[in-house]
Parts: structure tokens; sequence; C-alpha cells
């Protein structure tokens, strides 16, 4: 069962309606805010208000060295470079206290965007005109700081969620999280981990089959290692793990493991069906749902405990549809 408790995840402020853009507009994201909404708790975040920049007010841009950029205003050239680095590392540090489980950028922002945001050339501004097309290789500010302090917690970008399969990947990769957190707040139990640890075997395959062998040995000789230690280190794995992409081929693997687990139960043509749903699934037919429905089908008719306790088969609601596309 999923935890009641709804996830605790930071966005940029505008995503949410609120009207803090340069030009007193937002950017309200309906998926969002509607859907994904009823899982989640928002922990909003505008850096160019909280700063203390008003609304309206000139617009930004990155200027200079992609790497290590100045942000400046459109017109006048005044630098809000210094400033936004003091905010984003006092902010950066405040969100520690929020648990966040994640946290969804502004695409495109100068402060905000987490990735191919503009850099200009940094030119007088009466050359500004001459400089040329900006390059794509800008980071914005304060996500810069946000994922340099957090390296491994999911993040994502408004515009990169409209595709399916990242779509999919950053919600899935929240729940986790959001179990592992649940997992954290109590006494440290050596039972728990390995608890966890098995009902999440078959979604870190999916991820990565290299990460899901060491993280078994890793588990298998946890009693050898100092408990914060083991704890840090099985998290890093975990969340390295996921970051990787689940790709057709990997999720062909995984149901070909999990019907493996029926071989004494199905008959020869509900074997047959099974291997045609997944190979369908392979060839890209049919979406991931397809072959998981089947698959939970006949977890439930002939009692899979183990299967039945494995988060890959239900990773989040389905009233997401995630797989649906996928």
């Amino acid at each position: 069962m999923q935890t009641t408790k709804k996830i605790r995840i930071g966005i940029s402020s505008c995503l949410l309606g609120n009207p803090v853009r340069f030009d007193g507009g937002h950017k309200k994201d309906q998926w969002l805010v509607n859907t994904l909404g009823e899982y989640v708790d928002y922990v909003p975040v505008c850096p160019e208000v909280e700063m203390g920049l008003p609304i309206p007010r000139e617009a930004l841009r990155l200027v200079g060295n992609p790497d290590n950029p100045r942000l400046v205003t459109n017109k006048t050239y005044q630098d809000y470079t210094t400033q936004m680095k003091e905010f984003s590392a006092r902010r950066t540090k405040e969100l520690e206290q929020e648990n966040l489980c994640g946290f969804v950028f502004k695409r495109s922002s100068p402060s905000s965007g987490m990735e191919r945001v503009k850099v200009y050339k940094d030119v007088p501004p009466e050359d500004a005109k001459k400089s040329g097309p900006p390059s794509l290789n800008g980071i914005g500010v304060f996500a810069r700081t946000f994922m340099t302090h957090f390296p491994l917690l999911p993040v994502e970008e408004e515009g990169r969620l409209g595709d399916a399969n990242l779509r999919e990947n950053f919600i899935e990769r929240i729940f986790v999280m959001q179990r592992w957190r649940a997992m954290l707040e109590q006494p440290f139990s050596l039972r728990n981990l390995v608890e966890f640890h098995t009902n999440h075997k078959l979604l870190i395959m999916s991820h990565s089959i290299t990460h899901y062998r060491s993280m078994g040995k890793l588990v298998a000789h946890a009693k050898q290692i100092e408990p914060q230690e083991l704890l840090q280190q099985y998290q890093t794995e975990l969340l390295t793990a996921l970051k990787l992409k689940a790709t057709v081929k990997k999720h062909t693997n995984v149901l070909q493991h999990i019907a493996g687990y029926f071989k004494n139960d199905l008959s020869s043509d509900e074997k047959k069906e099974l291997q045609e749903i997944i190979e369908q699934y392979h060839s890209e037919l049919v979406p991931l749902i397809v072959p998981l429905t089947l698959c939970n089908h006949y977890v439930r008719k002939y009692d899979k405990q183990y299967l039945s306790s494995q988060w890959y088969l239900n990773p989040h609601p389905v009233e997401l549809k995630l797989r649906n596309h996928v």
C-alpha cells in the first residue's frame, strides 16, 4: 500500500498559477496542479521574488560563460549574480528541512531552468543586438545550486514532463523517495531495510541490472556495515539506479523474469498468450500497462505472495495513467 501521506515536492511557484513572473503573469501547469496535485504537497519557490525583486520587473538573462554565467537584467544590465547565488545557497539549505522528494523547475528560466537555458554573449548593452544567437548550454542559477546540493534528488522541468517516459520515470522516483523517507523515519531495523529492498527488486532491475546486483550484495553483507553508513550507501545506490531510464528492453527483461514465476501454474495456452503480449510490448505495439495487467491478474489468480509485494507492478496510483503511454 502507498502511504496516504502526500509527497512533498518543491516547485517553481509560477507553475502553480502564482503571478510571480517578471510581467506579473504565471505559467500554471494544469497537469501538475489538478492531476499530480492530488498526491503531492507543493513547496513553491520563486528565486527572483524571494530574493527581493518586485512584480513586475525587468526580465533577466544569463550572459558569459555557460559554466559560470552572470545573471543580469535584459536592458539595463544590472547584475544580480552575487545576490542570486547567496539567496540560492541560503534557500537550498532551508529546503533541507522540508524533506523534499523531488523538484519541478520552470523550463528556460535564468534562475530555475535545469538545462538548455539561453546564455548570451557578455557584451555592452548597446551591442547586445549584434551579439548573435545565444547558446543553449545554460542552467538557471538557483537550479544549479539546488541540483549540486541535492545531486540524487529527482528533478524535472514542466516542459520535459510532457514526454511520457520522462514523466513516468520522475513520478516513479518520487514515490520511491517517499517510501524511502518513510522507512528512515522509523528506528533503524535491518529487517525494514531488507523488506524495502525485497519489495523494490524488480523496479530496480527495470532501471539497472548492475545496480540490482550490487545492491543485493550490499544488503547481503549489511550486518558488517555501521547502520548510518549502510543507509547512506544504499540510498546512493538506489537513487543512482533510478536516475537511469527504464527502457523497453529493460522492461521486457523484467516481464520475462515475472513470467518465470508462473512456469508451473499456467496452462500452455496461458503461457503462449503471456509471451505473445510481452513480445507485442517489446515490439512497441502495445503500452506497458497491457502485459502488466495480465501479470497482475496471474499474481492474484495464483496467489504469488512475492510478486504481490513488488512495487514494480504498482509503482504509483493507476489514476495517473502513466504506464498507459510507455
